[in-house]
């Protein structure tokens, strides 16, 4: 699993992220639901190691993050994949875009390299590439320009380049912002999937609703670390702090 213990992150004097801890099982979704600007995105920066936190424990899969060698580190990084709440796409074609990840950790793994077999001269996608397509709805959109995808179209491609490398966790931004009712559905779908695969699923999101909807845990960030997690119909329903309760029932204003 990934392991947060008691982890905090100032940002100059002001402080982000305040003693927080969160596990994260393969196979299960964490929805982390709160207002703008309680931490959230720092606590995913924080879980897919791109950021070292002031204080506290990060460890993944019972190894400590921090203080190994620059190898292991970035082979434990490898193990996490993360979509941000705003697409970014290169100028090429949507597989060219999925493939990015493969091609990357090319050097490295012997098996992602016979994933790779049949792409050198770019004519078809490989496997992996195909599969994450179709997981997200995208697989005849496989050798359009990124650049013609609407916005919906181009989350869902961010989607399937962070699947296709297998990860073993798959940290999500805010990934349906701003997006249409079928675009979000289709995310949610593959969130499901996902997890259906043994990936642990981290979302998180202002949107209540969608956590309720994809999420097996929940936890409630209000701004001093988290005021519980629990099972999602139980967060939902039977809130056990007063903070928490408040913030559901929209009595807590931001």
């Amino acid at each position: 699993m990934i392991r947060l213990s008691n982890v905090s992150q100032s940002y100059g004097e002001e402080q982000v992220v305040d003693d927080v801890s969160l596990s994260v099982q393969p196979g299960e979704v964490v929805g982390i639901i709160g207002p703008s600007g309680v931490g959230k995105t720092t606590l995913l920066r924080i879980l897919a190691l791109f950021l070292d936190p002031d204080e506290g424990r990060v460890e993944l899969d019972g190894k400590a993050v921090w203080g190994v060698d620059e190898d292991e580190r970035l082979a434990l990084r490898r193990q996490v994949g993360m979509v941000f709440q705003e697409a970014s796409l290169f100028d090429a074609s949507v597989a060219r875009n999925v493939e990015y990840g493969l091609r990357v950790r090319q050097g490295w793994d012997e098996r992602l390299r016979d994933q790779l077999r049949g792409l050198v001269g770019g004519t078809e996608p490989a496997a992996a590439v195909e599969d994450a397509l179709e997981i997200v709805g995208l697989r005849d959109k496989v050798d359009q320009p990124a650049d013609s995808l609407s916005g919906g179209e181009a989350q869902r491609v961010s989607f399937a380049r962070a699947l296709a490398y297998e990860p073993d966790y798959l940290l999500l931004d805010e990934p349906t912002s701003d997006l249409d009712p079928r675009n979000t559905g289709l995310i949610e779908d593959a969130v499901a999937e996902a997890r259906d695969r043994g990936i642990g699923v981290v979302v998180a999101t202002h949107d209540m609703h969608q956590a309720e909807r994809v999420a097996d845990r929940v936890g409630v960030l209000l701004g001093d670390g988290f005021t519980e997690i629990g099972p999602t119909e139980r967060i939902f329903e039977h809130p056990t702090d007063e903070r928490t309760r408040k913030f559901i029932s929209g009595e807590l204003v931001y």
